[in-house]
């Protein structure tokens, strides 16, 4: 079921009488990419998943977005679907905004799953490469930068093994409106360090991460779970950055593993 709140396209599957899980779509993609996991969770849950706003069938408005928008927007969403201490799930784009959600408001939470993701914000290299895409963007048009960045999102065992879906992924993204694309890279630019406040985090966490994830490598998210007390790391086989896509039921697997626990 479809609805529009604070004119996000927010989508519900199952029972909301059930314990809800909201689902953060990474970056250039939309709601779809949960499918497998919805599908598999939404009969325990109340499986909550939205286009980011500029991303998919969200409005674009301004273009102008930063973490505190994004997390407003989500906010927005759970007060108006009256969710009751929701699992946040995120990947990557998805992910920093829940990591910033958790920041704000960690107490409106039972659990967080964190996947194919970082804490730290970008450094110079990184700040200067967002504003490149941007140009880039500007200059060529959206096809050009999604072609190339939803590549090397994607291990090399997905895209030459499903050929056709990881061309209609691209083809997707290419639809976005360019304003939203470039408005979701400028919030990831300015966002928040927060790599000193996974210490911090009392809530249960599992980290997710694809063993050939080349834009957030198993390095990075080992070191980021670590710092989280508790919290589970799991490394998905044959996974790029788009895990659950690319191996959904080793990832379905983990989620449900970690569901079990009773958050």
């Amino acid at each position: 079921m479809k609805e529009i709140i604070n004119g996000i396209s927010v989508f519900l599957e199952g029972n909301c009488k059930n314990k809800s899980i909201i689902f953060l779509h990474g970056f250039p993609y939309d709601h779809t990419m949960w499918k497998a996991q919805i599908d598999e969770l939404c009969e325990k849950y109340f499986c909550v998943t939205y286009d980011i706003r500029g991303l998919g069938e969200s409005p674009v408005d301004d273009g102008q977005y930063t973490m505190e928008s994004f997390v407003d927007d989500l906010e927005s969403i759970m007060t108006e679907l009256k969710l009751d201490k929701p699992i946040l799930c995120g990947l990557s784009m998805g992910a920093y905004i829940s990591l910033r959600a958790l920041e704000r408001m960690e107490e409106n939470f039972s659990a967080v799953i964190l996947c194919d993701t970082r804490a730290d914000a970008d450094g110079n290299e990184g700040k200067l490469k967002r504003a490149a895409a941007i140009k880039r963007i500007n200059t060529e048009g959206l096809a050009p930068f999604a072609k190339d960045f939803i590549t090397n999102c994607f291990g090399d065992n997905y895209k030459q093994h499903n050929k056709d879906e990881f061309e209609k992924r691209i083809a997707k993204s290419t639809t976005f409106n360019p304003a939203g694309v470039k408005g979701s890279l400028l919030a990831m630019l300015g966002r928040n360090d927060a790599t000193e406040y996974l210490s911090k985090i009392k809530i249960p966490a599992l980290v997710i991460c694809g063993e050939n994830d080349a834009l957030t490598p198993t390095s990075i998210m080992k070191a980021m779970a670590e710092k989280i007390s508790g919290a589970k790391f799991v490394v998905i086989k044959k996974s790029g950055h788009m895990s659950p896509i690319e191996n959904p039921k080793e990832v379905n697997e983990a989620i449900k593993d970690f569901l079990l626990r009773g958050w």
